[in-house]
């Protein structure tokens, strides 16, 4: 299986490997990290990481609440809310993207208040509603949402619906135009996780939200600096500030937990290196419509991904494991997604593009799925040649 296994250079579009089971040491392309914008290497996030390490040393020493807020973390808190057209005190800075979502859960949501959520939403919604009423819908089924906003309209104190604005594991998009109002329509509130969206989707990179024109009206954004932010960390945005003061006291895993570290001055660095250099999401949409091209006219199943993350669909759980090891034998480094994550029937290879991949990056990957289609059979779709990427003869 191709989990847990040791890099030994920095994460990027081109990693080694060191040598484990049947994994030779060497070079790998690399479709497993969520550095979309290739950030983590910049050279002027890391100077914004090295020069606050250098004034304020490695760590905050206490939790946020008791002598661990500096001003570092007020200072990205605001960049957070401009950045999503928040006035300032909107942003909750959290350790982790986890954390952003179900420590906040978990003090917001009690027994009188009910979570309507997407079955496709990340693991750390789920985590955060163990004290409130949880109604699940389909994934983008919003019949099914309606008709739970309707049943619940009166029972209950605060109706959330909880999104992701992209999906992890099929890089599909909410219908978030819809979604809002229908939520609205039934006085509800909408919580989106934006985790994979920012930096990628939207004319500036504000994700799905911007995409389908509805960031002012999102009630609640949380999301993660461990992607196009390139750090560790999570941030909850509220449309209404009090939400902020209440989770600054009633937030256990924020009250009880150290501050984040000085180096997440690299993230307010990262945000605005997406405004300063646009053409890091332009080479990222040239790199992932150029791939999807190429993996389509092999014949695979990519599903509906509309973002970085790109599915290549197997279904049976055994052959989804040997095209990953056949993908890593032959230099290309994946995941491969099983149950429990999704469900037996859904097993595929998860991908991950990045603006710093090379055009010969993606053709070695496409010339190993040709090989590892025609050697396992794993095309779902015939379709007539015009492989939109340049093929290798006799490469494999």
């Amino acid at each position: 299986m191709n989990y847990r296994l040791l890099s030994t250079s920095p994460c990027g579009p081109e990693i080694e490997l060191a040598e484990q089971g049947y994994i030779k040491k060497g070079k790998y392309v690399s479709f497993v990290s969520n550095d979309y914008l290739g950030f983590t290497q910049h050279p002027q996030v890391k100077n914004a990481v090295i020069s606050s390490i250098k004034k304020y040393g490695t760590g905050a020493g206490s939790s946020p609440l008791i002598g661990g807020y500096f001003d570092y973390h007020q200072d990205l808190e605001d960049k957070i809310s401009s950045f999503f057209g928040r006035p300032k005190g909107s942003t909750l800075v959290y350790t982790t993207g986890y954390t952003s979502n179900s420590a906040s859960l978990l003090s917001l949501l009690k027994k009188e208040d009910i979570a309507i959520v997407d079955m496709a939403v990340h693991a750390s919604v789920f985590e955060g509603l163990s004290g409130t009423t949880i109604k699940r819908f389909q994934h983008n089924n919003l019949e099914v949402l309606e008709r739970i906003l309707a049943s619940s309209r009166k029972s209950y104190r605060t109706k959330m619906v909880i999104i992701d604005g992209v999906y992890s594991q099929d890089g599909d998009l909410a219908k978030l135009d819809e979604i809002i109002e229908i939520t609205h329509k039934y006085e509800g509130v909408l919580m989106v996780d934006d985790a994979h969206g920012i930096g990628v989707i939207g004319k500036t990179g504000r994700g799905a939200m911007e995409y389908f024109n509805v960031l002012d009206k999102v009630d609640i954004i949380t999301g993660t600096f461990s992607k196009t932010l390139a750090n560790i960390g999570g941030y909850f945005v509220a449309k209404n500030p009090e939400l902020i003061s209440y989770l600054q006291i009633q937030s256990r895993q924020y009250a009880f937990s150290a501050a984040a570290m000085p180096a997440i001055a690299g993230v307010a660095k990262a945000i605005e290196l997406i405004d300063e250099e646009p053409h890091w999401q332009k080479c990222l949409w040239e790199n992932i419509n150029y791939y999807k091209k190429g993996l389509l006219a092999i014949g695979l199943d990519i599903g509906n991904t509309g973002s970085a993350i790109i599915p290549v669909k197997i279904g049976d759980p055994e052959k989804n494991s040997l095209v990953g090891k056949l993908l890593l034998e032959n230099g290309i480094y994946t995941n491969p997604i099983m149950y429990p994550a999704v469900s037996l029937k859904d097993s595929r290879i998860r991908m991950s593009l990045m603006a710093t991949h090379t055009k010969e990056h993606l053709d070695k990957a496409l010339n190993v799925f040709e090989y590892v289609s025609k050697k396992l059979e794993i095309a779902k779709h015939l379709q007539t040649p015009n492989f939109g990427y340049e093929k290798k003869k006799n490469s494999l």
